[in-house]
């Protein structure tokens, strides 16, 4: 016998077709949007430069995409969540230049509690101390570089994005994603050379 004490998971809408309850929509997009959440916290943490900027950006992001997740059609997720994540931090940074900020002297402190970009078991302590170096190197490096191309690199070698999705993330052509980010790896090699003491 049908129980009617619990609400249906479905009801039906004038004109006839199924409605989805908010708990299996939430359930749904929890499924989807969750596997994401490390690589939509990468983006933010470089574009905010500031873990509770990021951690507010990203929180901000996921209510906006649950709140339009009914009318999510595609593209894939991450680059769904990533386009909006990019679009929550630009809307920040507007409303910050009309509000002064005092400088922060402990920004570049903060970068050592970003995550590590590339992590690869260490052979020794040796190896490990040097790969620690490096990954400390690598982030603030990436950090420094500009806007455009420090997102271009995030998208592409953090999150593994297509050139393709990158573009419709950015709202740019194919072709300026590929020399962003060839611009971009010449300005990470050139300063690696010189934060390695060598001439490039």
């Amino acid at each position: 016998m049908l129980d009617r004490t619990r609400a249906p998971a479905w009801t039906k809408r004038r004109d006839g077709m199924a409605e989805e309850s908010e708990e299996d929509k939430a359930r749904r997009f929890r499924d989807a949007a969750l596997p994401h959440l490390d690589d939509v916290f990468t983006l933010a943490r470089y574009l905010m430069r500031d873990a509770a900027d990021a951690e507010d950006a990203v929180q901000e992001c996921y209510l906006r995409a649950l709140k339009h997740f009914d009318s999510y059609r595609g593209p894939a997720m991450k680059p769904w969540l990533l386009a909006i994540l990019r679009n929550v931090c630009k809307a920040e940074f507007a409303r910050r230049t009309l509000q002064p900020q005092p400088a922060d002297p402990e920004e570049d402190g903060q970068s050592a509690s970003a995550p590590p970009l590339w992590q690869e078991a260490p052979a020794s302590p040796e190896t490990e101390l040097f790969g620690r170096l490096d990954a400390e190197t690598i982030r603030r490096l990436v950090a420094e570089l500009p806007p455009a191309f420090r997102e271009t690199v995030v998208l592409r070698d953090i999150n593994n994005l297509s050139y393709r999705e990158i573009a419709e993330i950015l709202g740019v052509p194919v072709g300026t994603v590929m020399s962003r980010l060839a611009r971009a790896r010449n300005l990470l090699r050139a300063a690696w050379l010189i934060a390695e003491g060598s001439t490039p």
